[in-house]
């Protein structure tokens, strides 16, 4: 006997159609009552021509019904939207402050110079304005004259960096280590520090000639002083208790230059090579001045016998862009290499 007929309880189910919308009341809601009973009216099918069942065209209640969840987010979510992202903004700019700063500083700065040619009347000649120095830069940067130049000046720069880093970097440790070797060469490098780098630089280009060594020698001079001295320091404030602990540890030479050495001096060393990396760019240019027939020194020195101040004023600024790019490279280099020493703060705060 059948389930239905047995329990008495139980009817023949009929056959489900697809929810796909609801009806149209053609009735116009005029009331909550109307409005709710419209909302849960009988659910409509509609099959085309090839069997397929899709949604009702035309009702009106289901996008009344998508307006009003979405004017119910609005009033809802938006508020705390607004607030939370105004909180992420202020804290973002509590810790990045220069990222607000920066831009404000040099708007001031190009307004004080638009100022004073303004009230002074200067020619262009005299005191351009930053509209004629950018389309300067624009027409030399078409040319592919301020690359051409820029690109010599900054293999000059690359090369006494290296030279000058070497150099000071292997003496200075030497020096540090050996206090007869100090007594025999501090005199004369700092004899040698007496004598500017404009007088030193004709006897190098006398020497090793106009090209690009004696620009390098220039630039290679005039890093290697401040790079020794920080050298010197950076090996010689490491803790002697340390040194006779890894001694007991019987660790050799080189673990301990590897290991206590270098992670100590570390810091020193590159303060001293935020230093060296500005002053590079004057030996740099120091070096174009005197014997050159490229580079950006060799276009400032141009653009002075032509009155072409716009052009110096690009030379100029390019050699400021190429020293800040250089020096945030340092930065970056040191954040990454003195990680140990933040986290060790962190996990052992005085």
């Amino acid at each position: 006997m059948p389930k239905a007929v047995a329990f008495g309880t139980h009817r023949a189910r009929e056959p489900r159609v697809p929810f796909v919308g609801y009806t149209a009341d053609p009735v116009p809601a005029t009331d909550s009552g109307q409005r709710s009973r419209t909302l849960f009216a009988e659910p409509v099918a509609q099959s085309g021509a090839d069997g397929t069942v899709r949604m009702g065209e035309g009702c009106p209640i289901y996008s009344e019904v998508g307006s009003l969840r979405r004017r119910h987010w609005l009033l809802i979510h938006a508020p705390k939207t607004i607030v939370f992202g105004a909180f992420c903004v202020s804290r973002w700019m509590r810790r990045r402050s220069e990222y607000v700063f920066l831009p404000l500083a040099l708007a001031l700065f190009l307004g004080m110079w638009e100022l004073i040619i303004w009230l002074g009347g200067y020619p262009p000649f005299i005191l351009p304005s930053p509209g004629r120095v950018y389309e300067k830069w624009r027409s030399v940067l078409t040319e592919g004259l301020l690359w051409w130049h820029t690109r010599v000046t900054l293999s000059e720069i690359l090369g006494g960096l290296a030279l000058g880093l070497i150099t000071a970097t292997v003496l200075g440790y030497w020096m540090a280590k050996s206090h007869m070797l100090e007594r025999l060469i501090s005199p004369y490098v700092v004899a040698s520090q007496s004598v500017p780098i404009v007088a030193l630089a004709p006897l190098l280009v006398i020497w090793f000639g106009s090209g690009r060594l004696s620009k390098v020698l220039v630039c290679a001079l005039t890093i290697f002083f401040p790079m020794l001295v920080n050298t010197m320091v950076g090996v010689r404030s490491v803790d002697a208790g340390l040194v006779h602990l890894m001694r007991s540890l019987r660790a050799t030479r080189w673990q301990t230059f590897t290991m206590l050495e270098i992670p100590s001096a570390l810091p020193v060393l590159l303060g001293g090579l935020k230093v060296s990396v500005t002053l590079s760019v004057i030996g740099a240019v120091v070096g174009e001045f005197v014997a050159a027939d490229r580079g950006l020194g060799f276009l400032i020195n141009v653009a002075r016998g032509n009155f072409d101040t716009p052009l110096m004023f690009v030379a100029l600024f390019t050699l400021v862009v190429i020293a800040l790019t250089l020096y945030l490279a340092v930065v970056l280099a040191e954040s990454l290499l003195l990680r140990w020493r933040a986290a060790s703060s962190t996990d052992h705060p005085e």
